[in-house]
């Protein structure tokens, strides 16, 4: 990674990806004061808790013809585990740093602000590319189970993220086949083109894990990467993806890792940087989010 910035800049270049935002109808840290039902819209309204984004503009009359971040808001389901439930976590700073860089470092235009939605908000549609963090506590009601199911299999994409674990996941997966019951998850093999179409990740899934920003701190001496939860060392790393009957990956689900950390802490401590936004968190987010805007 090296070259990180300039690859950046020739691979979209190159490319010729445009990704505006609207698409009816196509295809068919935690910060633990914020509530999951607070009235945020925007990442910028909320204050940084790590370091400070710049701040940029898009021409006018194409505010909107740019890509934008979309969280997803959620309810915590009460009976998964503690450690992963949170809708909220590694914002605002992961989604703005993650947008900065796109902007900075690639021929993308993208929204400084970001968005924070709900699956039953209308405008919901207008927004290809969604995510969540720790949806090892998610909870649907019916009408998000709907709009799920009819997001997705219109052409809507599901980045999810940092949850940890085998009840984490069985929570998460049984939550999203009820949207969509008929389809299974897969487990992405590393000679998948999503690992790469932008960054070429010749590494194993397991050398891109991305742990909490406090162990990836002590890993500088212990080389530790991953977490414990329920007593269980989270060493091995999945990328699982849900496809449609086409082959077109609607879901894609970073289990046993934590790439908004790598977005959120990258200006805080060099070792984190350079380890695991910068070689990792990066790279597979960019190549998530390329690979899902042009399939």
């Amino acid at each position: 990674m090296k070259h990180f910035s300039l690859l950046l800049i020739l691979v979209f270049l190159f490319a010729g990806v445009s990704l505006a935002q609207r698409f009816r109808g196509r295809g068919g840290g935690g910060e633990g004061w914020l509530s999951e039902n607070a009235p945020v819209r925007t990442a910028r309204e909320v204050p940084t808790h790590s370091t400070e984004m710049p701040r940029w503009t898009n021409a006018p009359g194409f505010e909107k013809d740019v890509f934008t971040f979309a969280r997803i808001r959620y309810h915590r389901n009460p009976s998964a585990p503690r450690s992963a439930a949170y809708c909220f976590t590694d914002f605002p700073d992961s989604d703005l740093n993650f947008s900065y860089r796109l902007q900075q470092l690639t021929s993308m235009k993208v929204d400084p602000d970001g968005r924070v939605l709900s699956l039953t908000d209308p405008e919901l549609f207008d927004y290809p590319w969604i995510f969540m963090v720790e949806p090892g506590g998610l909870r649907l009601d019916e009408a998000e189970v709907q709009m799920l199911r009819k997001y997705l299999l219109a052409g809507g994409f599901l980045m999810a993220d940092d949850f940890w674990g085998p009840r984490a996941w069985e929570n998460f997966e049984r939550e999203i086949k009820r949207a969509l019951p008929e389809r299974d998850f897969v487990e992405l093999p590393i000679s998948h083109p999503i690992f790469h179409c932008v960054f070429d990740l010749r590494v194993s899934k397991n050398e891109l894990q991305v742990p909490n920003f406090w162990t990836g701190e002590n890993s500088e001496y212990t080389h530790q990467t991953w977490e414990i939860h329920d007593g269980m060392e989270c060493r091995d790393v999945h990328i699982r993806g849900l496809f449609n009957e086409k082959g077109r990956i609607m879901v894609v689900a970073c289990h046993n890792t934590d790439n908004g950390d790598g977005w959120e802490r990258e200006g805080e401590y060099a070792y984190f940087f350079k380890e695991f936004s910068e070689k990792r968190a990066y790279p597979l987010g960019i190549n998530i989010l390329f690979y899902a805007m042009t399939h």
